[in-house]
């Protein structure tokens, strides 16, 4: 995990990116200081307390949500803080009575999560999606390809959703085994290699590399089927053989033409 400071209007608020599962965590007493426009941080953590409180005695889920994570404080030293990805703090925002709730709603969506705007309109985020991909220089070949794989993800998403796969965590690990299955890489191995940081891997995938990683995800949704895998276990074997499935087409692809498929290309210079 890496931490940064990022702001709002004048205010300072932390936040932690985790890599396993490329979801950015914010402190949520920074948010709440924006929402209740207080600056001073005692204050602001006493009215999260209070809120804290209230929400539990309301059965909310939001409290469980939060994760405590080590973020530094103004003494330079560093203390474990409720911190919540943007998910939760969409709830956590409608719960707090402030003329600044849509606007810390925009800034998050700038910031990287249009996704939380896009969740009543799943249209919405395609069209956007296309239009940045226009915007940075994607073909329409290439664009194509990356919504087709993108709709191969959200159906094995789906699949795990229904088969007691939590959300976050083992997605991620479920994806990384399948990632590596094919590729031969883990997915931070992989954006290593194209030099990203923050950036999402697939949105820096060559055409080749989008279609591998759609066999592997396609290829392991119908064995998982087949299987009626549920929890980590089965569906982790699942993945293993979905990933092979595409390895297998991988080295055979590159023994013909004497081109390897995975590459360190990436869209980062490009406009």
């Amino acid at each position: 995990m890496k931490d940064t400071l990022a702001i709002f209007e004048n205010f300072k608020i932390r936040r932690i990116y985790d890599e396993k599962s490329e979801i950015w965590f914010f402190s949520v007493v920074d948010i709440i200081a924006v929402l209740i426009e207080q600056y001073e941080h005692k204050k602001a953590q006493s009215y999260w307390t209070t809120l804290k409180n209230r929400l539990k005695e309301e059965g909310s889920e939001v409290v469980t949500k939060c994760d405590q994570l080590k973020m530094e404080a103004s003494d330079g030293k560093k203390y474990l803080t409720d911190a919540a990805n943007p998910e939760t703090l969409l709830r956590l925002i409608q719960s707090v009575p402030s003329p600044k709730a849509e606007p810390i709603k925009l800034w998050l969506a700038k910031v990287g999560y249009e996704r939380m705007q896009d969740m009543a309109d799943p249209a919405r985020s395609l069209d956007r999606a296309r239009e940045y991909w226009q915007q940075h220089g994607r073909s329409e070949k290439w664009i194509q390809q990356r919504m087709m794989g993108q709709e191969t993800r959200n159906k094995l998403t789906d699949y795990w959703k229904d088969h007691d796969i939590k959300k976050g965590e083992e997605y991620a690990i479920l994806t990384n085994i399948i990632h590596q299955e094919w590729s031969g890489l883990t997915v931070k191995d992989h954006k290593d290699i194209k030099r990203l940081k923050t950036q999402n891997l697939r949105d820096h995938m060559s055409e080749a590399e989008i279609i591998f990683t759609a066999l592997a995800e396609l290829s392991t949704r119908q064995i998982a089927e087949t299987m009626e895998a549920t929890g980590m276990e089965e569906n982790k074997a699942a993945g293993k053989k979905g990933g092979n499935i595409a390895k297998k087409a991988r080295q055979d692809l590159e023994e013909k033409t004497g081109k390897q498929v995975v590459s360190g290309e990436n869209y980062l210079l490009r406009k």
